[in-house]
């Protein structure tokens, strides 16, 4: 049955709370809040009982898909099952209840914890310091780019071009433009890497970074990154990686010993803090010794026994994000990294290489693989050899729903045609899997033989197919009563 809205199940007759007698003296709204603050109407909200509440918010969880309900393969955003230890932590009254305002001798734990964090991601990562300001993956990005332009800015040198390979990220470009550079793009290779030689030729004197997601976004590692990185230093530029892919290297390589300068990583991917539904999100970046005096401010600093919030970087981008961070986050990621340790985290990468490779193989017979090496967390399928019965991805990807699946990332990166990219994550059992697997090959059958049932699907959803152009420029979410 369709779920109703909350206002059209309100009524003046209900109410959800019960307010204990007042224990104290009354006092009128107006020695309170100035009557210039106070509402002229009364607020616009829905009165139900509790239990209405309650049924109405879990019936609508349990028509939304998520990573509680079933698997959710989306490639390069790695939605991870989040373990629950981590907000009873993030719960604890100590860090539930902090606020950016207190004095920092009363927040001591908070900023222990923090510096304890960005420790243990300079080791993980192998730079030499790391600012967990930032608030997004995006955001650290453009925060490393901003530390690239204020670098070479000190050097009095006038670079103005990033070097991004074809399989990029989306916002890898935005990021370079809105740090003041020009984003070029250069080839990939026929097998999915970067290509030396392009390197060779478009790197020089006018670049300032050359920026690189490895593993890649079709889930192959760079196995020349050595010599990439020499190439890009002896021209004088710095080696950015964006750290998204991190689920596939933890315990088995750093970027720092890489040759990265700077990189960021997604706290709210890689650490297993929620992903999805709006955020918040988290993205440390973390930068060789040289580049520390462009970090963010406020940096954390240990003065004896105590820790501080030090403004005195002359040389720094400055604030990117108000306050310090999204501490919640912090607490959820340290938890999972002092719970796992350095051996299990690696064996969260391994668990990842290994479930994705099985995919893979349990796929490569009914769907393309375009590049069919052994891949890392995450692989690249395509729905091309399906178009001669009238299929496309998109229809792929709306059956899924059907089987009680959430699409892979579907159309990107752009260098695939139809692309399915599929990351199943260290978090699913093999069961899981051959669910998933027998699902995909299902709707491989189903669109040899019956592909009216793709174009119709999903069917089993609370609202079915959609016309998408027409939602996308008619979009109406208004409730009037």
């Amino acid at each position: 049955m369709e779920e109703k809205l909350i206002f059209e199940i309100s009524s003046d007759s209900k109410k959800g709370y019960t307010l204990p007698a007042l224990d104290v003296q009354a006092k009128d709204i107006n020695e309170l809040i100035p009557e210039e603050f106070q509402r002229k109407s009364d607020a616009e909200l829905p009165q139900v009982s509790e239990p209405e509440a309650v049924r109405h918010f879990v019936n609508l969880s349990r028509k939304n898909h998520h990573i509680d309900k079933g698997f959710y393969p989306l490639g390069s955003c790695t939605m991870k099952y989040n373990p629950k230890v981590n907000e009873e932590t993030a719960k604890l009254d100590g860090f539930r209840n902090v606020h950016p305002f207190e004095d920092e001798r009363f927040v001591q734990g908070a900023l222990k914890l923090m510096k304890e964090l960005e420790e243990y991601l300079c080791e993980i990562l192998g730079t030499d310091v790391v600012s967990l300001q930032p608030a997004a993956g995006s955001q650290g990005e453009l925060s490393g780019i901003l530390i690239a332009k204020r670098y070479f800015e000190k050097l009095g040198e006038e670079r103005t071009a990033v070097i991004i390979p074809d399989s990029a990220h989306g916002t890898n470009p935005a990021s370079v433009s809105i740090g003041g550079f020009k984003a070029f793009q250069i080839k990939s290779n026929e097998q999915g890497k970067l290509d030396i030689e392009e390197i060779k030729k478009y790197v020089d004197k006018n670049t300032a970074v050359l920026m690189v997601t490895n593993p890649n976004t079709l889930g192959l590692f760079e196995e020349q990154i050595f010599e990439i990185s020499e190439i890009v230093h002896s021209r004088g530029a710095l080696m950015y990686m964006d750290g998204a892919n991190l689920n596939a290297l933890m315990g088995i390589t750093r970027p720092g010993d890489m040759g990265f300068d700077i990189m960021h990583v997604n706290l709210h991917k890689t650490f297993s803090a929620p992903h999805g539904g709006g955020g918040p999100g988290s993205g440390p970046i973390g930068v060789v010794e040289r580049l520390e005096p462009f970090l963010p401010v406020p940096r954390i600093i240990k003065d004896g026994s105590s820790f501080k919030w030090n403004y005195s970087y002359k040389n720094s981008i400055g604030k990117i994000h108000s306050f310090f961070g999204n501490f919640s986050i912090f607490v959820k990621a340290y938890t999972y990294i002092r719970i796992l340790g350095a051996k299990g985290l690696k064996e969260v990468s391994e668990n990842a290489i290994i479930n994705a490779n099985y995919l893979l193989k349990k796929l490569e017979k009914h769907f393309s693989i375009p590049y069919k090496d052994y891949c890392m967390h995450e692989f690249v399928a395509s729905g091309e050899n399906l178009k001669e019965y009238g299929i496309r991805t998109l229809d792929v990807a709306k059956r899924l729903l059907d089987f009680g699946f959430h699409s892979p990332t579907i159309y990107f990166p752009l260098i695939v045609k139809e692309a399915l990219m599929i990351e199943p994550t260290e978090t699913e059992s093999r069961s899981s899997l051959d669910s998933f697997a027998e699902a995909m090959i299902k709707i491989k059958e189903e669109a040899e033989k019956n592909p009216e049932v793709l174009h119709s699907s999903p069917q089993t959803t609370p609202i079915g197919r959609l016309d998408e152009a027409k939602a996308g420029r008619e979009l109406d979410v208004k409730y009037d009563k």
